[in-house]
């Protein structure tokens, strides 16, 4: 949008068409765009410039986009990353949320859908879901979206920005069974065929993070709800 700045994403994609076109697309809705060609650039960039958003290409030069995941994520950084790949096997789909990646697509895609992403995935750090600030409490847990704060028996919990989307969509909803098409469109803000797959992918990150305080229950055929136990 023209007038607006929305805050810097890196592109970290080496082939440089792909990577212009993104970057075109991107400035466009208001993004400043850096550019990084291989892993190590990317990670480097990553570091120096702290970006809203990270669109990551897995097969990276020099580190790839994994490697580069991991790392940041082992660092603290919880910057929102979108991998791009263009594999479409399921393990490496799982694999890539489970380093800690918020979203996943594949190519050849259109770079419309890219941009959506990015914007989805940023509202969901700006607490767009739920605009109230009433921190939410169930058993050990306190999630505060005001502070974009998780607390396990008041000690700090590190989740990513689909982790603590996921968790809030849950608390928000005290024994309500929410399906994982509804949590699907709810948290990643689209529907896709298979992607119940990312859903559970979270939930079991999510609870590995908060260990026997997850308030977060499996309703079996039917989808998840979180309560204290």
């Amino acid at each position: 949008m023209a007038g607006e700045h929305r805050g810097l994403v890196l592109v970290a994609e080496d082939e440089r068409p792909i990577a212009d076109l993104l970057g075109m697309y991107l400035r466009r809705e208001g993004f400043g765009v850096e550019v990084a060609l291989t892993g190590p650039d990317a990670l480097a960039a990553a570091r120096r410039l702290q970006p809203v958003a990270l669109v990551l290409d897995v097969g990276l030069p020099g580190m790839d986009g994994t490697e580069v995941c991991r790392t940041l994520r082992a660092e603290g950084d919880g910057v929102p990353i979108l991998f791009c790949t263009a594999r479409d096997d399921e393990v490496d789909r799982v694999l890539g949320l489970e380093l800690g990646a918020d979203d996943y697509i594949t190519k050849p895609f259109s770079p419309r859908e890219v941009v959506a992403r990015v914007k989805a995935v940023l509202r969901r750090v700006d607490g767009s879901l739920d605009e109230t600030d009433r921190p939410l409490v169930l058993g050990d847990v306190e999630l505060s979206r005001a502070r974009h704060r998780v607390t396990v028996r008041g000690e700090p919990v590190e989740l990513t920005a689909t982790e603590f989307d996921l968790l809030a969509h849950l608390m928000a909803r005290p024994g309500r069974v929410v399906t994982r098409d509804q949590l699907l469109s709810a948290v990643w803000g689209y529907a896709a065929a298979g992607g119940t797959r990312t859903v559970d992918v979270h939930v079991a990150q999510v609870r590995a993070k908060l260990g026997d305080a997850s308030p977060i229950r499996t309703v079996r055929g039917v989808g998840y709800s979180a309560d204290a136990g």
